[in-house]
């Protein structure tokens, strides 16, 4: 199989290694990964290879980026199964392969380095190619249609909510002029170009592509990637062994959010906050592994520049008693620095 266009190197992996290590070397038993983002599969190598009694349970909607990791991974293939799915199918897929719990999860979320290399789908404003950005060329609605079909009050919401942009009014309107052209708004370098100068010079100076916010909040509402985030991360922790761990590395606000938002409310207690013991099923079920969402360190970002912007959070289930079966066995999670229950409620 021919390779894919540029160079893939995964994102953190060694720090990702270190985290899921504790939960997938188990002396006693197979243990079983779910590579929820498995794009070209490097991440998915490495574990592969540092724990030979470890199944893998890889997961991508893109077909292309299947393929290639099957290749990648093909000496493994006695220990790994690879499925055409999102990962808010998770329960469906485990169902299907009769897997009952996972000891490891992880999720490396935004667009693969195989969707920006290949400029044909759309994914990069720097290069032009039809508006398509669906990660999943099977099925689903274009970029294209998105621009060229969407009111213009729900085209203004997409790039305010999934872009952040502010000058969502502006943009919109001259996609709006554009599109009543004949043939449509369907080429990515034009929209770019609109989205450029639809904002004011002074703005068009600073942080970066002036159509990064507008290209991501299209690329947002075609995979629905937010939807499918907030279903899959409690998807996952739910499958979870005790001591399972579960690393997701996200790469904009919005996407941190909603897996901060899934990690610490399962690491705070429930019960009341004056009483000196936990009542019975109000303790935390995870404990946080990281202190708040971790960036890159200098040398990573030199190594691997699209490490620029990830944020990564971690966290590992434990029994009912608040013990950690796995790294840290005995130990309470209650009053243990970043994990304490009661902290857990200020994590940043």
């Amino acid at each position: 199989m021919e390779e894919p266009r540029g160079t893939h190197v995964p994102v953190l992996l060694e720090r990702c290694l270190d985290l899921l290590a504790p939960a997938l070397d188990r002396a006693d038993r197979t243990t079983y990964h779910v590579d929820a983002t498995l794009g070209l599969g490097g991440h998915a190598e490495a574990v592969l290879e540092r724990h030979p009694h470890t199944i893998l349970i890889g997961l991508d909607r893109d077909t292309e980026a299947l393929a290639h990791a099957g290749h990648r991974l093909a000496r493994f293939a006695d220990r790994i199964h690879l499925v055409h799915a999102v990962y808010d199918e998770l329960p469906d897929v485990l169902a299907k392969l009769d897997i009952d719990r996972i000891d490891g999860a992880l999720f490396d979320l935004g667009v693969s380095s195989l969707q920006l290399d290949e400029a044909d789908r759309g994914f990069a404003y720097a290069q032009d190619a039809p508006l398509d950005m669906r990660m999943d060329q099977s099925r689903g609605t274009t970029a294209a249609q998105v621009v060229n079909e969407y009111p213009p009050g729900e085209l203004v919401r997409v790039l305010r909510v999934y872009g952040e942009e502010k000058f969502a009014t502006r943009i919109v309107s001259a996609i709006v002029k554009e599109r009543a052209k004949p043939g449509g708004l369907t080429s990515s370098a034009r929209l770019a170009e609109l989205v450029r100068d639809a904002i004011p010079a002074a703005t068009r100076r600073t942080g970066g592509h002036p159509a990064k916010r507008t290209f991501q909040a299209l690329r947002i509402e075609v995979n629905r990637e937010l939807a499918v985030l907030e279903a899959a991360l409690p998807a996952a922790l739910d499958a979870l062994a005790p001591g399972g761990r579960i690393v997701v590395m996200s790469y904009h606000s919005l996407e941190d959010r909603i897996t901060k938002q899934a990690l610490t409310e399962r690491a705070r207690s429930t019960g009341p906050i004056d009483l000196p013991v936990e009542l019975p099923g109000t303790g935390p079920t995870v404990r946080l592994l990281t202190r708040g969402a971790e960036p890159p360190t200098e040398a990573e970002v030199a190594a691997n520049p699209r490490a620029a912007s990830v944020k990564l959070r971690a966290a590992e289930l434990i029994d009912s008693a608040g013990v950690s079966p796995a790294g840290r066995a005995g130990k309470r999670t209650t009053g243990t620095g970043p994990t304490s229950t009661r902290q857990a409620r200020h994590e940043s």
